[in-house]
C-alpha cells in the first residue's frame, strides 16, 4: 500500500492514494498507521478517492473530481479537518491530479474550494461559521466557558485567563454530552491584542495536536465575538506554527503551509 506524509503546522497525516477505491480503510488498519510507535504515526488519515465513486458525497462529483476520506487517529470517521484539506490539496498539486492553483475538494463537511498561493501557502474556503450559543470545557478542576461552532465539525471554543501554555491537555478535557452527543474538539485560547490568539487543541479521536485548522477559524470567530465582531483577518499562533484567518460575512478562509515530507510503502497488515 502507497502512502506520503504532510503536515500543516505539524498536524500530521498519512495520506493513501486510493484513485479506483481498492482500498478497505477499516478503524483498525488508521489506527495502527497512526500509531506513533509500531506504525508511521500521524493525527489522521487522508485517503485520496474519487469523488464520483464515493457514494456518501456522491452529489459533489459535478464540482469536485477527489475527496478527502478523512479518519481520525483513532479510526473515527470525521466531517471535515482544515490543515488536513490544505495538506490533500497540496498532495494532489504534486502529484499533477490538479491542473490550477484553484480547484474544490470533496469532503463530509460539504465542498471546500482551495487556493495555492504563489509562496506555496494553501488558502481553504472554510464555509460560514454557524455559532449554537455557550457551553463548558473542564480542565482538571477549572471550568472554562465558550462557544459552540459548527465548521462542519463540532467546537468548543474557550477563552480563557489562565495561560494556554501551562494547561494539561494530557487527558480529555469535560464537557456536555447533551450539548455534544458525538464528541467535541475543545479549543483553550488566549486573545492577545485584536488581532490574534494563542491556541492548544483537544481533537476528539485524536488528543492533543499541535495544530487544528477548523479549531483555528472556531478560535478566530470566538476571539472576535468578544469584541462584538465579526469579521477581520486574524493571526492565530498554534504549538506548531501560525495560521491566519479571514472573517467576512459570507464565509472564512484559513491559510498556512502544507508540506509533504515523506513517500513509501506501507507494510502494516490489514
Amino acid at each position: 500500500m502507497r502512502f506520503l506524509k504532510g503536515h500543516g503546522t505539524e498536524n500530521d497525516f498519512v495520506i493513501l492514494p486510493d484513485p479506483d477505491g481498492e482500498l478497505d480503510v477499516s478503524a483498525s488498519l488508521v489506527a495502527k498507521i497512526c500509531d506513533r510507535r509500531t506504525g508511521i504515526g500521524a493525527d489522521g488519515v487522508l485517503r485520496v478517492a474519487r469523488t464520483k465513486q464515493s457514494h456518501e458525497v456522491a452529489e459533489q462529483a459535478s464540482a469536485a473530481e477527489w475527496f478527502m476520506d478523512y479518519r481520525n487517529a483513532d479510526g473515527s470517521v470525521v466531517e471535515m479537518c482544515g490543515n488536513g484539506v490544505r495538506v490533500f490539496a497540496r498532495y494532489l498539486i504534486d502529484a499533477g491530479l490538479a491542473e490550477h492553483a484553484e480547484f474544490a475538494v470533496a469532503t463530509r463537511g460539504g465542498l471546500r474550494k482551495v487556493r495555492v498561493e504563489p509562496n506555496g501557502d494553501v488558502t481553504v474556503d472554510m464555509g460560514r461559521p454557524v455559532v449554537h450559543g455557550e457551553s463548558v470545557a473542564t480542565v482538571g478542576s477549572h471550568e472554562y466557558t465558550g462557544l459552540c461552532i459548527d465548521m462542519g465539525n463540532p467546537h468548543l471554543a474557550c477563552a480563557i485567563g489562565d495561560p494556554v501554555a501551562q494547561l494539561d491537555l494530557a487527558h480529555q478535557p469535560g464537557f456536555d454530552t447533551g450539548v455534544f452527543p458525538g464528541g467535541v474538539n475543545i479549543e483553550l485560547f488566549n486573545p492577545v491584542g485584536t488581532s490574534r490568539a494563542v491556541m492548544r487543541v483537544f481533537e476528539r479521536g485524536s488528543g492533543e495536536t499541535r495544530s487544528c485548522g477548523t479549531g483555528a477559524v472556531a478560535t478566530a470567530v470566538a476571539a472576535a465575538s468578544l469584541s462584538g465582531d465579526s469579521t477581520g483577518t486574524w493571526t492565530v499562533e498554534v504549538v506548531g506554527g501560525t495560521l491566519t484567518v479571514i472573517l467576512d460575512e459570507d464565509t472564512s478562509y484559513l491559510s498556512g503551509p502544507a508540506v509533504i515530507v515523506a513517500s513509501g510503502e506501507l507494510m502494516l497488515a490489514v
